[in-house]
């Protein structure tokens, strides 16, 4: 089956001509014939609370069947369901209810953005539910579910110990909702941490003396920082200073919510009440409480701040592959699986496959 575009992105360039794909792997590209469009490798998104009014903390299958429909008409091939710090039973019932696949875009597993996250930079996560590093519980919880990612502050006590013990299991570690000072971030990376969680939202603020965990991450090549683009949780200014530094290792997430996709309205995340409005999302007291954010809109808010496309279309694919260590994923190349994402010249979603079963935006 050919896919009628007229470029692809592959290995970071715009290859002109069509693209094959035919089993649900990708069979050739730079094929002749007129197309229009352009083909991409599809999005992935690491930071999913919820979407098309599904929560994920209390998603069945049925849940999850249609947010993971509706994530595939924004672009979105492959996802992490991510579960906010909760008491241990609400976490051990989500990740029990973590399917192995289901409709729509593939689940890659969990993450876990919480529970071991600094009491000072909790933004909408519960208090009562924070725990400081406990090994025992980490491994309760990895054995209710699929945990690929874990979010944790790296200031805490036993934080380094508990780094240690996802990377043996084979768990990406990722530092968020932390006062961290850089001394402290640059020990986790040196333990082998690569990636900030939405970078400069709920962390210590980088000051000129004291550059905590957003200075760190910039200065070491090896680290990426995902970034919510949606003109809200980041000036945009600070978008293009976060891009001149580290453009090729920058992610677009969403951090959605339920709401993401339905409009303006209430809804919940886990037992928290939040307010869409006007596509910003806050508790009650005002608090910011994830986004309405979509992997396309991401992609078209970064291009709008001075991105090339390329760059930005791998921001959303290829970097967050890299990310979870998924070499297959985030590409568009011969052999690889038919995870793409036809754009039109306004970047708008036209269609999207997941190894070739293809859906267009209703």
């Amino acid at each position: 089956m050919r896919l009628g575009v007229e470029a692809a992105l592959v290995e970071g360039r715009l290859v002109p001509g069509d693209v094959a794909v035919d089993d649900g792997r990708v069979t050739a590209v730079g094929l002749g014939g007129a197309g229009r469009g352009i083909a991409a490798p599809g999005f992935i998104d690491l930071q999913v609370n919820g979407f098309a009014g599904v929560d994920f903390l209390g998603a069945d299958a049925a849940g999850y069947a249609t947010a993971g429909e509706a994530l595939v008409e924004t672009g979105v091939t492959a996802y992490l369901p991510t579960l906010i710090t909760s008491a241990e039973a609400e976490l051990v019932a989500a990740l029990e209810a973590v399917p192995d696949s289901a409709p729509g875009a593939r689940i890659l597993g969990a993450h876990l953005e919480g529970p071991f996250l600094a009491a000072t930079r909790l933004g909408t996560h519960r208090m009562a539910a924070r725990r400081d590093p406990d090994p025992a519980l980490m491994e309760r919880l990895l054995a209710a579910g699929p945990v690929t990612l874990v979010t944790l502050a790296p200031e805490l006590p036993g934080a380094l110990e508990l780094i240690d013990l996802l990377h043996a299991r084979g768990i990406t570690v990722s530092l968020g909702h932390t006062d961290a000072t850089a001394v402290e971030a640059h020990a986790a990376f040196d333990r082998g941490v690569r990636t900030v969680t939405h970078v400069f939202n709920a962390m210590r603020p980088m000051l000129h003396r004291d550059p905590g965990v957003v200075g760190a991450a910039l200065v070491r090549p090896e680290v990426v920082v995902q970034a919510i683009v949606d003109g809200i949780h980041l000036d945009p200014d600070v978008v293009r200073l976060l891009w001149r530094v580290a453009a090729g290792r920058m992610s677009l997430v969403t951090d959605a919510i339920a709401g993401a996709g339905l409009g303006d309205g209430t809804y919940a995340l886990g037992e928290i009440e939040i307010v869409v409005s006007d596509d910003v999302v806050r508790r009650e007291d005002g608090v910011l409480a994830g986004s309405a954010l979509t992997m396309v809109e991401a992609v078209r808010n970064l291009v709008a701040m001075g991105a090339p496309l390329e760059q930005a279309l791998e921001a959303a694919s290829t970097v967050p592959a890299r990310i979870l260590g998924l070499p297959q994923h985030g590409r568009l190349a011969p052999g690889g699986p038919a995870d793409v994402v036809v754009l039109d010249d306004s970047l708008e979603v036209v269609r999207t496959l997941v190894g070739e079963e293809a859906r267009v935006p209703g």
